[in-house]
């Protein structure tokens, strides 16, 4: 995307995007102040520049390390998101006594669909699609919701 315009800057600090903006907020209730002294607020979206344009690759907090590799859970959503039958997909990392962790993918599917023939999709699918470290290991099924009242992806980890 492209960023800027009338009342609005950025800056970006170690790949981490800061905005500032003639209706920024000031900050939270009882919580340290994400907000600088120029005014510029921390969004702690990771983004990456290729000429005008920013592309945000995910929340530093949300970055899962699979054997010392950056696993961003929204790349890899955004690729799973493309296959069939896939209504939803939540992307989080797996413990791994090997590697530190793995890729899991929880899924709700438009129609019932077998885990094993799941699993075999979303190998096949992401071979030609995906670094071989970012290709979910572990597939689960869900019948619940993925996403918060706000639609922000529900990231606590914790099967719903």
């Amino acid at each position: 995307m492209k960023l800027g315009g009338s009342g609005f800057d950025y800056k970006i600090i170690d790949n981490i995007l800061w905005i500032k903006s003639n209706m920024a907020m000031l900050g939270y209730l009882n919580a340290d102040s994400p907000i600088d002294s120029n005014g510029y607020f921390n969004t702690q979206d990771v983004v990456r520049i290729d000429g005008d344009y920013v592309q945000i690759l995910g929340r530093d907090s949300e970055i899962i390390n699979v054997g010392g590799e950056k696993v961003y859970p929204n790349e890899v959503e955004n690729i799973l998101l493309t296959m069939p039958n896939v209504a939803a997909v939540r992307v989080s990392g797996y413990p791994s006594h090997i590697t530190g962790n793995v890729i899991l993918a929880t899924f709700k599917l438009v129609e019932d669909e077998d885990i094993e023939s799941l699993k075999d999709r979303v190998s096949k699918y992401c071979r030609t699609r995906l670094d071989p470290f970012k290709i979910p290991i572990v597939i689960e099924i869900t019948q619940s919701t993925l996403h918060s009242e706000r639609f922000k992806m529900i990231r606590s980890g914790e099967i719903l």
